[in-house]
């Protein structure tokens, strides 16, 4: 399956969407933001939306119907909200689009088109859901509206396979194992981030952080930094920023300047410093999430290291009831 067959499909099939929405939960769910913002910017004839879904069921838009697309993505195949978020999208004449990584799974069930995609070492980015929603995106608005840079973005998303071995080497040299005393450190800390980037911002907080390593933190957006968190820096409280290198790095730069005279104590992990400007500027800040998330899945497992804590560990996600 490629993206542009399928949304040439897709258009053969309902004529022009009228509204994209994309749903999915935790890490799905932000592999799916950076394309969501592409569509935010770039597209003038139709809207996008991302939603959590079990909230995109329970606060169902009405705009949803037949020309809809709903891109759905449940990694295990089995997160019921996302099955039952399809279940009705399918229901309101919408075309639904399901993302997993197993085949066989509750959501890979005939009902729909199922994208089932490798996962692991090695892969590619085009094939695993943050590059699949990004060309997903890409096509549509293309197809639809035309779009200058989709040639950069199948252009870009190969610079970040060649980028990120050397990437992986020199954060773990430089930050991890930093990062892991730090956490030793600091019970509790602020991550910062802006723009797409702000999806891998959520991520490292919830997902790499308090998810798989019980680590207690806090994500704060870099333009929000200023309208009230700022108020609680000060001296002995640790800050991580991830600075990128697209158009929102002012507002990470305005936020990194404060830290640097109000608190003792910042990581900064700056996109511009592993290679990412090399990536076409048109599209950098919608590919440049998949460069945080690789770099958050390092500097976890250095932690882990540290804390004795394997990644994969669990105390209640799919073991209690809930």
């Amino acid at each position: 399956m490629n993206a542009h067959d399928l949304v040439q499909e897709i258009i053969e099939r309902k004529g022009k969407i009228e509204n994209v929405f994309w749903i999915a939960c935790g890490g799905s769910m932000i592999d799916l933001m950076p394309a969501n913002e592409l569509l935010k910017r770039e597209a003038t004839t139709f809207t996008s939306t991302v939603y959590t879904a079990r909230e995109f069921c329970l606060m169902a838009p009405k705009s949803l119907g037949e020309k809809s697309l709903v891109i759905a993505c449940s990694h295990s195949g089995n997160t019921q909200e996302v099955v039952d978020g399809c279940e009705m999208a399918l229901a309101a004449g919408a075309e639904v689009v399901a993302l997993t990584d197993c085949e066989g799974s509750k959501i890979d069930n005939g009902k729909w088109t199922t994208w089932v995609y490798p996962w692991g070492e090695g892969v590619s980015q085009v094939e695993v859901p943050q590059g699949i929603g990004a060309l997903i995106a890409a096509e549509l608005l293309d197809q639809q509206e035309g779009y200058e840079a989709l040639a950069d973005m199948y252009e870009g998303l190969k610079q970040m396979d060649a980028l990120l071995p050397a990437a992986r080497e020199k954060v773990n040299a430089e930050l991890g194992d930093r990062f892991a005393e730090l956490c030793q450190q600091h019970k509790f800390f602020y991550i910062l981030g802006s723009g797409p980037n702000f999806s891998q911002t959520y991520a490292m907080a919830i997902c790499s952080l308090m998810e798989m390593q019980w680590q207690h933190c806090c994500y704060i957006h870099s333009g929000e930094y200023f309208h009230g968190p700022f108020e609680a820096t000060e001296p002995g409280v640790f800050y991580f920023v991830q600075l990128g290198s697209g158009e929102c790095r002012p507002m990470e730069e305005r936020a990194l300047a404060f830290l640097n005279t109000h608190t003792d104590t910042v990581m900064v992990l700056d996109a511009l410093e592993y290679g990412v400007g090399e990536v076409p500027a048109s599209v950098r800040s919608y590919l440049e999430p998949i460069f945080f998330y690789n770099m958050s899945c390092e500097l976890r497992a250095a932690r882990g290291k540290v804390f004795d804590h394997s990644p994969e560990i669990r105390r209640y996600m799919g073991i209690e009831q809930y």
